[in-house]
């Protein structure tokens, strides 16, 4: 794996988006548009699409591999995967299921990223409690890493009933389900992420991105240590393109301090000033801006970090759908040969 073969990504979370009037889109719609997105995405030779999993009134999307299930209908080569599977709330089994479905569907592209979410709706939903948060996740991602395997498999746990040497099924056609674990800055959920051997995807959602340095060197050496092969490590941050800097700066910012502002007050954070707003995309993990810009921004941050994935989450709260078609037309056609021209030069260098 080499800076030459850097994949480039894109996320949502289906955010309940505003029309042209500024009335909210319904549910139906969004989901809709999310489609749309997707193919646009295609067409500007983006390597990943990844939709998140949520259960709450801002988001529309709570089943993810039904929505990626039809975007295969209608793409040709884009890799098609979650952003991400909350793990803990769900049947590991099913979603291996519905997953090696949808790579069914796809011919082959898709993938999952098995995570905790950052809400947790979705645990009284389903008759979870959140005192058994990590016991979850931690005896449901060893059952998926089994399942990977295509084989019988033979599993006890505390939360969910024991398999006996039971085979699932469809079986995956063209080898083990691409398969990431989302980490948000754990230590404990590096090492896990290396004692099974899979792909690590961090969620860089403030502050400089150059201080999960440690993390991508936590887990590449507990990789080597293990004896694995090299595993990729991937990225996943908030942005917004358009045509010059203050364009996009001004297009963002209303949608962005709205959502801030509505998590903030579920979670006891003040309210977010433009001040803030400004030092995170000059410093932070905040990429918006022009395409010369976020591009410049970018390519050191991959070069720094050594990863081989990108993915920027580019819907944020209200923001009109035809503003993030607009976004993403620039992030596949400009910033993404941007940033590769540079990471070509440093290599040659």
């Amino acid at each position: 794996m080499t800076k030459s073969n850097v994949e480039f990504g894109l996320d949502t979370f289906g955010d309940v988006t505003h029309d042209a009037n500024g009335q909210p889109e319904t549910y139906a719609q969004v989901i809709r548009n999310v489609i749309k997105e997707a193919v646009a995405a295609d067409q500007v030779g983006i390597d990943f699409f990844g939709i998140g999993e949520h259960h709450r009134e801002d988001f529309a999307v709570s089943s993810p591999e039904t929505v990626l299930a039809a975007v295969a209908t209608v793409t040709d080569r884009i890799k098609l995967g979650s952003a991400v599977t909350v793990l803990s709330s769900d049947d590991p089994v099913r979603v291996y299921q519905r997953f090696a479905t949808v790579d069914a569907a796809s011919n082959g592209r898709a993938e999952v990223i098995l995570g905790r979410g950052s809400f947790t709706e979705s645990f009284p939903l389903f008759g979870y409690s959140l005192s058994d948060y990590d016991k979850l996740f931690e005896e449901k991602v060893e059952l998926f890493a089994q399942l990977l395997e295509q084989k019988p498999v033979s599993w006890t746990g505390m939360t969910r009933p024991p398999l006996n040497g039971q085979r699932v099924f469809p079986l995956v056609e063209k080898g083990p389900l691409k398969t990431w674990l989302g980490v948000g800055g754990s230590p404990d959920s590096v090492i896990r992420a290396a004692q099974y051997g899979l792909p690590m995807m961090l969620a860089i959602i403030g502050g400089s991105p150059y201080r999960f340095k440690p993390f991508v060197d936590l887990y590449r050496n507990a990789n080597e240590q293990l004896k694995h092969p090299a595993i990729p490590v991937g990225v996943h941050s908030p942005g917004y393109i358009a045509e010059t800097d203050a364009a996009a700066k001004a297009e963002f910012w209303p949608h962005f301090r709205a959502m801030r502002d509505r998590i903030g007050r579920e979670r006891g954070w003040g309210p977010v000033s433009e001040r803030d707003y400004e030092a995170e995309i000059d410093q932070g993990s905040l990429y918006v801006g022009s395409p010369e810009s976020v591009a410049a921004k970018l390519a050191p941050v991959i070069e720094n970090l050594g990863i081989q994935r990108f993915q920027l989450k580019y819907s944020i709260g209200t923001m009109p759908h035809e503003k993030l078609v607009q976004s993403i037309r620039l992030f596949g056609e400009e910033v993404v040969p941007r940033v590769k021209t540079t990471l070509a030069k440093e290599v040659a260098a």
